[in-house]
């Protein structure tokens, strides 16, 4: 027998949790699979609950939430034999839409049920690994904000998006790609394994999240009134078409500015230094995937 440990962050509410113990109830083949499910009580608790089930030998960890729920379970399963699997139960849910995991519970565990496994890239931004995208620009701070507001959703992350354009300063970068060196005044510079922020609203639609190659997408200064074209284009793969989007491909980035002091990776916002290189390792995780 298989044994899964699913880990589930308890602010999703009593009904998501009770959605879940359903799923598993009416869906997990109870043939293949024994379980037990974790709770998080505290920040990053997520990393030490997947290294203790790690070590005891489970044959998945099963993430159930957002990317940032994701991410933190992944960092404690890189290196170990133990596969990855996502139930996702965020806000944006990118990576999930990205492997094209269901957004329904019971198709999810399906998922597992079958058994099918990948191995998935792992960036890391200054050490910090991360599965889907990262940056240091305007993402960076609507993440900070959204991480502070009380409301959760499409709603409140286009509220948040809407609020903050039109007065966000850009900043003239330096940017090393490959050894290329170039400046630019940018409002997003997205370094990204996999293709959306969440909502599928797509910043790098050409991405592979196993290929062991970023996408970088660098939004570089606009006219503010032409934001709705730019989300427009995310929503339909077709922003790096985009005259005021640059694209390329690498294996190694670094950003520099004088005032740089936070980044985000898989939409979690975090205080850094005036530096930030980002490294990806090809093929670094087992995840289970349709």
């Amino acid at each position: 027998m298989k044994h899964l440990v699913f880990i589930i962050n308890p602010k999703s509410g009593v009904v998501r949790q009770k959605a879940i113990q359903q799923a598993i109830d009416t869906k997990l083949d109870a043939a293949q699979f024994t379980y037990e499910i974790k709770h998080t009580e505290y920040a990053r608790h997520g990393t030490q609950l997947a290294k203790d089930a790690a070590a005891k030998g489970a044959y998945a960890v099963v993430a159930v939430g957002g990317d940032g729920s994701v991410n933190d379970i992944v960092a404690g399963l890189i290196g170990t034999n133990t596969a990855l699997a996502i139930i996702p139960k965020g806000s944006g849910n990118g990576m999930a839409r990205t492997m094209e995991i269901p957004l329904q519970e019971e198709a999810a565990i399906e998922v597992i049920n079958r058994g099918k496994t990948a191995m998935m890239d792992i960036g890391y931004a200054n050490d910090r690994p991360f599965i889907s995208n990262a940056g240091v620009a305007f993402d960076a701070l609507i993440s900070r904000k959204f991480a502070k507001s009380q409301r959760r959703g499409f709603a409140m992350y286009s509220w948040l998006v809407t609020r903050y354009m039109w007065t966000y300063k850009e900043w003239e970068w330096d940017i090393t790609i490959d050894g290329q060196h170039l400046k630019e005044k940018a409002f997003i510079i997205s370094i990204a394994s996999g293709k959306q922020f969440g909502y599928n609203f797509q910043i790098a639609p050409n991405a592979i999240w196993n290929d062991g190659i970023f996408d970088v997408i660098i939004i570089k200064r606009f006219p503010k009134v032409l934001g709705g074209m730019l989300v427009l284009r995310a929503m339909n793969g077709t922003i790096t078409d985009s005259p005021f989007v640059d694209h390329y491909r690498a294996k190694e980035i670094t950003i520099y500015h004088p005032k740089l002091r936070l980044m985000q990776t898989d939409g979690d916002a975090h205080e850094c230094a005036d530096t930030v290189h980002f490294r990806i390792e090809k093929g670094k995780q087992k995840v289970i995937v349709p």
